[in-house]
């Protein structure tokens, strides 16, 4: 015998389970969150994507360069974020030319502290900035 009700309960199941699902790849899951060393490869990669457009996009007539990087932390989810607080001092070199400049002394002395936050697909070499916070000395 036939149970009438078994199929309103299996579509039911169904439709709950695909909402289920949906809800879950629309929210972002966090697989880990750890800090990382400066000099990994797509950390490398994300610093130079980070000072290129930072110079693109600065007015200073010379270029900047990474003196130090205090922290790198690696967020990965469905793809790659990078959170890096790092120092950068003006060079002597003018503005997008980054081929062996020394740092600029006396009065044209200049270092920023920055924070940035940047999605990566490192393996498409894509990057871009979610958030830029810089500050000078």
């Amino acid at each position: 015998m036939a149970r009438p009700w078994l199929a309103p309960q299996l579509l039911l199941a169904v439709l709950v389970a695909l909402v289920a699902l949906t809800y879950q790849i629309k929210r972002k899951t966090f697989i880990s969150v750890q800090e990382v060393a400066a000099s990994q490869s797509y950390v490398v990669a994300a610093m130079q994507f980070v000072t290129s457009e930072f110079n693109k996009e600065s007015k200073d007539k010379y270029s900047f360069r990474i003196v130090r990087v205090l922290k790198a932390k690696e967020q990965v989810t469905d793809h790659m974020e990078y959170h890096v607080n790092l120092e950068m001092r003006r060079t002597t070199c003018e503005r997008l030319e980054a081929q062996n400049c020394t740092f600029q002394e006396g009065e044209l002395y200049k270092q920023i502290e920055c924070f940035y936050s940047v999605f990566a697909v490192p393996w498409f070499e894509k990057y871009k900035i979610l958030k830029k916070n810089c500050t000078s000395d």
